[in-house]
């Protein structure tokens, strides 16, 4: 489980929009889907070891991105766009296996089907 779930990373007062970052849990079965080369770092700078461990060893993911906001925007109408935001990048996450039946072979004769959860 990630340690936090959104980020922002700075705003653009001109255009209310926040660039933000998103991290979220990776199933078991498809976290080497994920898994990042060794010295990856997150987008944000305050990400600690253990952060930057977790988005290399695929058990969390990351998503940089913006949203602009209407002008007139309170604090938690912001939050609660992210939060949003949030929830359907995670249930993205849980709910698309484009690796379902990676590495499946056939020999000629018989199928070796994988299930990658």
């Amino acid at each position: 489980m990630p340690r936090l779930r959104v980020i922002i990373l700075e705003r653009d007062s001109d255009s209310n929009t926040f660039r933000y970052v998103l991290w979220a849990d990776v199933p078991a079965a498809r976290q080497s889907f994920y898994a990042m080369p060794a010295g990856t770092v997150s987008a944000w700078s305050g990400a600690l070891p253990a952060d930057n461990a977790a988005i290399v060893n695929g058990s969390v993911t990351e998503l940089v991105g913006t949203q602009r906001v209407p002008a007139s925007s309170t604090l938690p109408q912001i939050e609660a766009f992210l939060e949003t935001i949030w929830t359907s990048f995670q249930a993205q996450i849980n709910n698309s296996n484009p690796w379902q039946r990676f590495g499946s072979t056939w020999d000629g004769t018989t199928w070796s089907v994988l299930n990658n959860g």
